[in-house]
């Protein structure tokens, strides 16, 4: 089940802070735009076992510092829309202003839960001042300092109330598909999406029938033909924003994320003719935060010039960027040519049957503790680490638990040495994977 959790406000409220403070301080992403500074952040966090999007949705300055109104504003409706649950963040110091009641005044109409946070109350003393803030009609107002922490855990104990926990498909509202692999379509506008689409299911509509019941923002079609037999995920083309301009890749991030976290693996699409861009980076981030299976589909190749080496330097240069997870299939395709096509469906799911793949501990460990003794850890501090065993867990990606005496001491390196080794015996392209090394 999705959750998406935005934060929105004016400028210097506190959005990034309290959102660096829920996702652990992860980076954000930065898009700049002429005249105008724009913070984006999308980021993963949970609270007593129950995980959830955060996106914040951040501020606009001129250079004159005066706040774009209208930016603020067309960015708070995206979030309502597409938020399961809004955080409204106000300033304690400044009071009431007339942007946040503008803000609330969207909020009361939305249908959306909003909790009412003032945040920069560092001390008791301010307490009283929170009460002015029940002008805005939202309920009650959640009084915390983002850069501190203080009064952040009530608010995450009565928010994670509202989300649903890890229940079934069918008691979440959709149609329970556990047998058949979910392949979602995701990347930044005009890459091809809808054109991928309408080629796998335009000329063969009597073949595919839609599953009632799945997520408002997202199209779940059960696909078999060719002896493929597999849900498709489809967001292109669905709800277009006929005045969206410069907010298109803030709205289709939002999107990206609800079709990311309800499949199995995602088809990356790529347009040749921009290359491997921020965004395309920033939707991989988040197909590889939620551990879901990956093929990248480099689109338009046809309309590339190409030269001797122009496919081996194309597919080097995507895998520099999303190092250090490379072992990711790369198909170059033209999706109006039908070049292809049915290639990137059956990778994606041998990447399903990757990303599912289960490994005995007697294999495992007849395989890589003979690898662990040929080149064992180098030693940190004078200390000696020591792998005794290790064993797949039980999670619906592959992830590891390898057992030692001292797994402080082991480096990065070697946890990507054991790593590419499983990769390189058990073939696990296409799927993340996590090493936790546990002490024995």
């Amino acid at each position: 089940m999705t959750n998406i959790i935005a934060i929105v406000g004016r400028p210097n409220v506190g959005k990034s802070t309290l959102f660096n403070r829920l996702c652990g301080g992860r980076d954000a992403i930065v898009d700049p735009t002429s005249g105008v500074t724009r913070d984006r952040h999308y980021g993963k966090s949970d609270w007593n076992g129950i995980e959830f999007s955060v996106i914040d949705t951040g501020g606009y300055v001129d250079d004159s510092g005066d706040i774009f109104e209208e930016e603020i504003k067309k960015q708070v409706k995206m979030a309502i829309e597409e938020s399961d649950i809004i955080l409204f963040m106000v300033d304690v110091r400044e009071g009431v202003t007339s942007m946040d009641e503008d803000v609330a005044k969207m909020l009361r109409k939305s249908k959306k839960k909003v909790f009412l946070v003032a945040n920069k109350l560092d001390s008791n003393k301010q307490i009283h001042e929170i009460h002015d803030f029940h002008g805005l009609g939202l309920g009650e107002i959640y009084g915390l300092s983002a850069i501190s922490g203080s009064g952040t855990g009530e608010l995450l104990d009565d928010l994670v109330k509202l989300l649903p926990d890890a229940k079934p498909p069918d008691e979440a509202g959709a149609i329970e598909t556990p047998e058949l692999p979910k392949i979602a379509i995701v990347g930044r506008p005009n890459a091809g999406k809808s054109s991928l689409v309408n080629v796998l299911l335009g000329n063969e509509r009597n073949i595919v029938t839609p599953i009632p019941g799945t997520t408002r923002d997202s199209i779940h079609s059960h696909y078999q033909y060719f002896g493929l037999d597999f849900i498709l995920i489809d967001t292109a083309g669905i709800r277009k924003k006929a005045k969206v301009s410069e907010d298109i890749e803030f709205y289709s991030v939002m999107r990206a994320i609800r079709s990311i976290e309800s499949s199995d693996v995602c088809i990356l699409m790529v347009d040749a003719e921009r290359g491997f861009e921020s965004q395309d980076l920033n939707i991989f981030s988040l197909i590889e935060k939620n551990h879901k299976g990956l093929v990248i589909l480099v689109n338009k190749w046809d309309l590339i010039e190409k030269k001797t080496n122009t496919h081996k330097d194309f597919e080097e240069m995507i895998r520099e960027k999303i190092a250090p997870f490379r072992d990711v299939p790369i198909i170059f395709t033209s999706v109006i040519n039908k070049q292809r096509i049915f290639k990137a469906v059956e990778m994606a799911l041998q990447v399903y049957k990757n990303r599912s793949k289960k490994i005995s501990t007697s294999e495992l460990n007849d395989y890589i503790l003979p690898v662990i003794q040929e080149i064992p850890p180098p030693s940190s501090k004078g200390k000696y680490v020591k792998i005794k065993f290790a064993t797949q867990l039980h999670t619906a990606f592959p992830s590891f638990a390898f057992f030692c005496n001292l797994p402080q001491y082991l480096s990065d390196s070697y946890k990507r040495f054991i790593e590419n080794k499983l990769r390189e015996r058990f073939d696990f392209s296409g799927a993340p994977m996590e090493i936790y090394f546990r002490q024995k």
